[in-house]
């Protein structure tokens, strides 16, 4: 297409493989704009789909088909595209335009590198008729088409002006693609997009958006899941300056007000009976812990194998030496950085909708908000802010805090701001599920393991946050029991299977997923089996590792990294290694406190190996992050329940780590040419493990529960 704005990429090529059929776009092919389009003055403006929460989608994504399209980067304009998942969806996440468990780089990195040649070949033909000479004459420079058998040159933007797109896309297969030693974007750092604007503090999230007549709103929500509203006291509510309505929602009651701290005030000041019809209002998560790893522990329950491979019980029964232990681990919030907050504007007449919020999921958030108001999802427009931290939380289906707005929105026809305050996001959080695990595993004469079974009860968190891809699933919890498979590891006969529990918990992931809590019981006993064999731990894993060379590197590097034979008096250093799509292992350094039982973590080192890191920088501060997250959640973060009410209100007693608290963090990048396999959050599960595997190195006391509170470490001391 060729217009006076430049010239816009829309054949059939450049969409995803998902079936577009039945999608409403609104636009022809003609007209659409799926990924590219190049003005006169040479500006390339490129959609970038994944949602930005300071894991650096925004830059990685256009980078790439950049890299292929040969642009300069400095003459690149990022936008957001719409939420038509048949167009924008993730190849790697089922084709949902959904932002989780590190698979942007890595689910759009061949679509966008294949589309990016596509656009260029487009160019290169554009300018062979041009010039009235062979195609296959000319080459690419950034942002130039050269001829170098005349030395002639022409402007991306130049081309534009004159260029006519075909129908079909050129073909352009994998083959065709540049090798990585020529990528001249891939691999190099450059400034992510948004930062600027982050740090002179013109970025937007929905909590800055401000609009003509909008109010704001709160919510008390019921704190057991299934509650509902019996009656309610509004008159020192009503009270407050600056309230102008309370609303009656399904669940729970809505403030409205002149300002937020007045919206705040007035629904601290309501008075609710709650009716609960849940099964969460008996529930309390001491006595759970309990019940979870009796439940664990004799197979009592719904049981469904997550991974079965071989004859688990032939070769337990038939193992020289066997070792059973049992595992557990707290409720964990995500504590991300901005509390949960939306805008929304519902027309007049209630038949149109647009929200402003940070969403985990574009499509998910427009089709709640159409289910919400039962109008068409063309009907909402969705404006995508920056999210300050997701980790999981702004993920979930129902996408709860969205509609707090669109519900009240509709209610008075007026935009409104709901916020959550901190306590908010606390007493009603969705949280990384409880779990308790007995595991078996057999070895023979030599240590060698020949059997493991890793048995898990936890609630069902992929019901909890995505019913619709749990019923797709064939009911399979891949939140919860991800991480549970022995992947890499050279065991014959594995087993792991889900004892369901039903809480009735608000759970949902966490940032890094099923792997946190599972990577946990599968480190830690291997160092339990290491040492029981008197072997080394790093040794004993490098042994299991034997025909997997990418993995073997990993370890080799971080225990070259730590000096790991050389360990300082009275410390502990402790290794941990997974296979999470991308290669790592991380070895930490703690001392311990007899007397209060406080774990300090001293050093962290981490080797990854991600394949080709499109922004190493980044891949690095990731780590960084991932490790502090970590950190956490392995020493001090835990959500407790008392009749199904969470006990925790704010980071005074939800601590996360402060800054005194956090270790030395050394990250190795180890490069290969295999294509990416996401970093943004996969050093957190590496780190409860190493901490325990160092404790027991530091102390012979072997911590099995998360978090390793200084309660837990001092009764371990003393059992």
């Amino acid at each position: 297409m060729v217009g006076a704005a430049g010239l816009t990429f829309a054949f059939v090529g450049c969409r995803n493989a998902a079936d577009t059929s039945s999608v409403n776009t609104g636009f022809s092919s003609k007209e659409l704009n799926p990924w590219v389009t190049i003005s006169a003055d040479g500006t390339v403006t490129i959609m970038s789909p994944a949602i930005e929460m300071g894991q650096g989608s925004r830059t990685s994504l256009p980078l790439i088909l950049a890299e292929e399209l040969d642009a300069d980067w400095g003459r690149v304009d990022i936008v957001l595209p719409p939420p038509i998942e048949a167009i924008y969806g993730n190849p790697g996440f089922g084709g949902m335009m959904y932002t989780a468990g590190s698979t942007a780089v890595e689910g759009y990195y061949t679509l966008l590198r294949v589309f990016g040649a596509q656009v260029r070949q487009v160019l290169l033909q554009n300018a062979a008729r041009h010039w009235k000479v062979p195609v296959d004459e000319l080459s690419t420079e950034p942002h130039t088409v050269v001829h170098s058998r005349t030395n002639r040159r022409i402007d991306y933007g130049v081309i534009s002006s004159f260029a006519e797109v075909p129908d079909n896309a050129p073909e352009v297969s994998e083959a065709d693609l540049k090798d990585p030693t020529e990528f001249r974007l891939i691999g190099k750092d450059v400034m992510r997009v948004e930062l600027p604007q982050k740090i002179d503090g013109s970025a937007q999230y929905s909590i800055d958006v401000q609009l003509p007549g909008m109010i704001y709103g709160a919510i008390l929500r019921t704190p057991v899941l299934g509650g509902t509203p019996e009656s309610v006291d509004k008159s020192k509510s009503l009270e407050v300056n600056g309230v102008l309505a309370i609303e009656i929602l399904p669940y729970g009651v809505g403030v409205l007000a002149e300002t937020p701290w007045a919206a705040f005030e007035g629904k601290n000041a309501l008075s609710v009976d709650w009716s609960n019809e849940g099964p969460g209002d008996t529930f309390n998560s001491r006595e759970g812990i309990e019940a979870f790893a009796k439940d664990a522990r004799t197979r009592s329950g719904l049981t469904e194998a997550w991974e079965e491979t071989g004859d688990v019980e032939t070769a337990l029964n038939d193992a020289a030496r066997t070792y059973e232990r049992e595992y557990q681990s707290d409720f964990a919030y995500h504590a991300q950085m901005e509390p949960l907050n939306a805008v929304a504007s519902v027309s007049s007449d209630g038949e149109t909708c647009e929200v402003w919020c940070g969403t985990q999921g574009q499509a998910i958030a427009v089709a709640a908000t159409a289910d919400a108001l039962s109008i068409a999802p063309a009907k909402v427009k969705l404006n995508d802010m920056l999210l300050g931290g997701g980790f999981g939380r702004r993920g979930p289906r129902d996408q709860d805090f969205v509609i707090d707005a669109v519900l009240l929105s509709d209610r008075v026809k007026r935009p409104v701001k709901v916020m959550w305050t901190r306590e908010d996001d606390l007493r009603n959080g969705r949280f990384h599920p409880m779990s308790a695990s007995f595991v078996r595993a057999g070895v023979n004469t030599d240590g060698q393991i020949t059997a493991w079974h890793h048995r898990k009860a936890s609630d069902l968190a992929t019901k909890s946050q995505d019913p619709i891809r749990f019923e797709a699933s064939g009911q399979t919890d891949f939140i919860s029991m991800a991480g549970t498979e022995i992947k890499t590891y050279a065991i014959e006969n594995k087993l792991s299977e889900q004892v369901a529990q039903h809480s009735g918990m608000r759970t949902i992931a966490l940032r890094g997923i099923g792997y946190v809590h599972n990577k946990f019981v599968t480190e830690v006993l291997l160092d339990e089996i290491a040492l029981g064999e008197g072997i080394d731990p790093v040794e004993y894993r490098l042994d299991l590792l034997s025909g997997q060379p990418r993995a073997r590197k990993v370890i080799e590097t971080v225990a070259e990294m730590s000096n790991w034979r050389n360990m300082p008096e009275d410390h502990g250093l402790g290794v941990a290694y997974i296979d999470y799509k991308s290669q790592l292992a991380a070895v930490v350094d703690v001392t311990v406190n007899s007397q209060s039982g406080a774990i300090t973590v001293h050093n962290v080192w981490v080797a990854i190996d991600c394949g080709i890191a499109v922004q190493p920088d980044n891949v690095i501060a990731q780590q960084m992050g991932c490790a502090v997250y970590g950190l956490g959640l392995a020493l001090t973060e835990s959500i407790s329940m008392s009749r199904g009410i969470v006990e925790q209100t704010n980071f005074h007693n939800y601590r996360v780590p402060r800054m005194s608290d956090i270790p030395n963090i050394a990250i190795e990048i180890v490069h290969t040419p295999n294509p990416p396999t996401g970093a943004g959050q996969m050093t957190t599960p590496l780190i409860a493990p190493a901490i325990s595997n160092a404790v027991a190195a530091a102390t012979g006391v072997r911590l099995r529960h998360m978090p390793m509170t200084p309660e837990r470490v001092l009764g371990a001391l003393n059992a």
